[in-house]
């Protein structure tokens, strides 16, 4: 019974955090385990532990005797984050890059390219998201890759907000940076993607910040 919990507990997971990531469950919607069991075929006890994962990996919120959320941040608390990727996700591209060899730098180019052809926002979020924790792939960390993962996902509802707003002139320099990380690691130049990669995510703190100001 344990595997077979473990097993409907991990599908329930993975359909839910599609539901997150993809804004079909926005941040603060209350998550009521009955309607996700009977939606998804499955009991309250692995529907209780998907839960329990999707808070491991930050998007849900448990409150004790209460219930679910999808997790929500705060302007300052996506702020504080943002400046803790722009510090940590080029140290994890410094570990990574050892480990992106000729096929995997070819395999970020071909994301790149496909993401510049993309026209809409959820198609271009999903090769975002492949394209950076592609590259981060290879680290061998105990805590940072998990860490950046995290981050990820909590700020997935922001950046969608940005990526909305993008113009065709901010949508070029977003282009342009990915095509500028890959051609740095093609050449070697791991300084070059870390200064490349702090500034692609300082870029969107900034817009996010004036997007709030306005």
């Amino acid at each position: 019974m344990v595997n077979a919990y473990g097993t409907t507990s991990r599908r329930v997971a993975e359909a839910m955090r599609e539901e997150i990531l993809t804004g079909r469950m926005p941040p603060g919607a209350r998550i009521r385990q009955e309607h996700i069991a009977e939606e998804l075929g499955a009991s309250r006890v692995p529907v209780r532990e998907a839960l329990r994962i999707l808070e491991a990996d930050g998007l849900v919120t448990l409150v004790a005797n209460t219930g679910a959320w999808v997790a929500e941040l705060s302007d300052a608390e996506c702020h504080e984050i943002y400046h803790i990727r722009e510090r940590v996700e080029p140290l994890l591209l410094r570990f990574a890059a050892a480990g992106l060899g000729e096929a995997e730098i070819a395999e970020m180019d071909r994301l790149a390219r496909r993401m510049e052809k993309s026209k809409d926002v959820e198609g271009f979020l999903r090769l975002d998201r492949e394209f950076h924790l592609f590259s981060y792939r290879p680290a061998e960390t105990r805590m940072l890759g998990d860490l950046v993962a995290r981050l990820w996902n909590t700020t997935q509802h922001y950046r969608r907000a940005y990526v909305q707003r993008l113009d065709d002139r901010a949508r070029r320099v977003v282009n342009d940076e990915h095509h500028m990380l890959v051609e740095s690691l093609r050449n070697g130049d791991v300084a070059g993607a870390e200064r490349v990669l702090e500034g692609h995510i300082r870029r969107t703190r900034i817009a996010l910040l004036n997007r709030e100001r306005s």
